[in-house]
């Protein structure tokens, strides 16, 4: 299911803040693809990487706020639109609460952090040597075949 690359400036969190806030990412992410909470297969295959660069700059100088990246990795036809704003706002609303200890962001803060949403292509997802096409993902997170089907239709017509 879904990979997280969170990038943030070298030392803007705490080790807790930054452990709490990739675990949240997490659950928002799986709650977007439609996992079901506590869903121990799912919950497996959802890995979240930290990269906290020295030094991030804006037009090749050192940023005067933190610049947050979230690159979010799912399998093709994972997300609808809706899904994909959904998550975006979320997400970006996640990353500056976490730098703000839990306080309202300010909406022009929003423009510090991108998200990025990564749909790979449809026979591109693999693990243990081997490709793993969206039904097989879906399966192992345990989809009804109902939910498996729909989203292969979905996917098919893209």
């Amino acid at each position: 299911m879904p990979m997280i690359d969170l990038t943030l400036p070298h030392g803007v969190l705490s080790d807790d803040a930054k452990a709490e806030l990739m675990q949240t990412l997490t659950r928002t992410l799986l709650k977007w693809e439609g996992a079901k909470p506590g869903n121990k297969a799912a919950e497996s295959i959802a890995w979240t990487f930290l990269h906290e660069p020295a030094l991030v700059t804006v037009a090749g100088r050192p940023a005067q706020q933190p610049r947050y990246r979230v690159v979010v990795g799912v399998p093709q036809a994972t997300l609808d639109d809706d899904a994909k704003a959904g998550l975006v706002a979320e997400v970006t609303d996640q990353v500056l609460r976490a730098e703000q200890n839990g306080l309202d962001p300010a909406p022009e803060d929003g423009f510090r952090v991108w998200v990025i949403v990564d749909e790979i292509t449809d026979g591109n997802w693999s693990g243990a040597g081997r490709i793993f096409r969206l039904p097989d993902i879906l399966a192992f997170a345990g989809a009804s075949e109902e939910e498996i089907q729909r989203r292969t239709a979905r996917l098919q017509a893209k």
